[in-house]
């Protein structure tokens, strides 16, 4: 089986994480920063790149990106909402008083 390389990067210019494989764009999660927050507005994968958990891979490292950055994660993108639903790891990204406007407040922990 062939190595494949899959990298995640910031593009502050372009207001998105990309994530690439063998240096083709496969997809971006878009995002607004605004003081100590960030907003993930869309996520979007290749269709030709489906099917391989890059959209895993790009969110989960955007909210260690946010983690380090000290940033707390408005996710309206549906995908980054239901990523932290199922990784209960990255709840605490989330403020407390905003986690039931993105229905992160359900206890739906996978332990």
């Amino acid at each position: 089986m062939e190595q494949t390389e899959v990298r995640v990067a910031d593009d502050p210019a372009a207001s998105r994480f990309e994530i690439t494989v063998d240096g083709a764009l496969a997809g971006f999660a878009e995002y607004r920063l605004k003081g100590p927050e960030i907003s993930f507005t869309h996520t979007v994968i290749d269709p030709a790149f489906e099917g391989r958990g890059l959209g895993s891979t790009l969110v989960r490292a955007a909210l260690d990106a946010a983690r380090d950055a000290g940033l707390s994660v408005l996710p309206f993108c549906p995908f980054v909402q239901r990523y932290i639903q199922r990784h209960q790891e990255y709840l605490d990204l989330v403020s407390a008083d905003r986690r039931a406007r993105f229905s992160l407040d359900g206890g739906e922990a996978a332990e």
